[in-house]
């Protein structure tokens, strides 16, 4: 089925998962004269871009917990636990994302030290914890952060 582009337009704005389900069956036709490729292009740069913002939050996360097993020792006994369960749920979630995407590694690498102080920032917030007291550089590396078996 071919759509004028104003109605491929209109479509992909009006309703998105019936435009995501013809551009499928499209492909599937190979009616490639009938796509909407402006749009398809956005759609599989966000892809990319999602998945990203997916890896960054899980190790910005994956950082504060570390954080908090390494620093706040005024809730290690309680939350201790909580605090695995959560360290041990990004480091998989990561690890799937990875072995989907391999090419991510070299991402991670690249955003470890800001994701680092993005972490540091929420362990502070949430802890109430003077900066001073929690370095600014890395302390571990991505591997450690990584590693199932490592805690600090």
């Amino acid at each position: 089925m071919t759509l004028a582009p104003d109605v491929k337009t209109s479509l992909y704005e009006q309703d998105y998962l019936l435009w995501l389900e013809q551009v499928a069956e499209q492909l599937q036709q190979k009616d490639f004269d009938g796509l909407d490729i402006a749009n398809l292009i956005e759609e599989i740069g966000d892809l990319g871009k999602s998945e990203k913002h997916a890896v960054a939050s899980y190790l910005m996360h994956l950082c504060e917990h570390l954080l908090k097993l390494k620093h706040w020792d005024s809730e290690r006994d309680r939350c201790f636990r909580g605090w695995a369960v959560e360290i041990t749920n990004f480091r998989l979630q990561l690890q799937r994302r990875l072995k989907s995407s391999p090419s991510l590694r070299g991402y991670l690498e690249e955003i470890f030290a800001e994701e680092y102080g993005n972490g540091r920032q929420l362990f502070l917030t949430a802890s109430g914890l003077e900066a001073n007291t929690v370095p600014e550089q890395l302390w571990f590396d991505l591997k450690d952060a990584l590693d199932q078996n490592w805690l600090p």
